[in-house]
């Protein structure tokens, strides 16, 4: 079975004009199992980056966030979701281990908070 994934940039740019945060592709397509990458590049100094997943008909959901080094999961984490943040070749790689049809969605890439998590 096919897994359907977009990736949008955040609409919220960083907090200078200068950063800017783009999908390295718009779309990508992979099988039941495969490991899959989502990638976005970024311009400007920028410290961390944020990676959200969004179902049709419901809010954006936090995954994960990489800031200076140090990896922030969802309360409870996601699973099979991990984040790889190259700064030297301003590149963050959102990677799916083991994908299934559930991973099915759209995903944003981010340079700041776009969804606070309500109690």
């Amino acid at each position: 079975m096919f897994i359907y994934i977009m990736i949008l940039m955040s609409t919220t740019e960083g907090s200078r004009a200068t950063e800017v945060i783009t999908p390295k592709s718009e779309r990508v397509f992979a099988l039941e199992g495969d490991n899959v990458t989502l990638s976005c590049n970024y311009s400007g100094s920028v410290r961390g980056v944020h990676w959200y997943r969004q179902y049709a008909g419901s809010p954006p959901q936090f995954l994960i966030l990489e800031d200076s080094g140090v990896t922030t999961e969802a309360i409870p984490p996601v699973p099979r979701v991990t984040i790889n943040h190259r700064k030297e070749q301003s590149h963050v790689d959102l990677e799916i281990s083991s994908a299934t049809v559930s991973d099915s969605a759209l995903y944003y890439c981010a340079l700041e908070p776009t969804v606070q998590e309500t109690q």
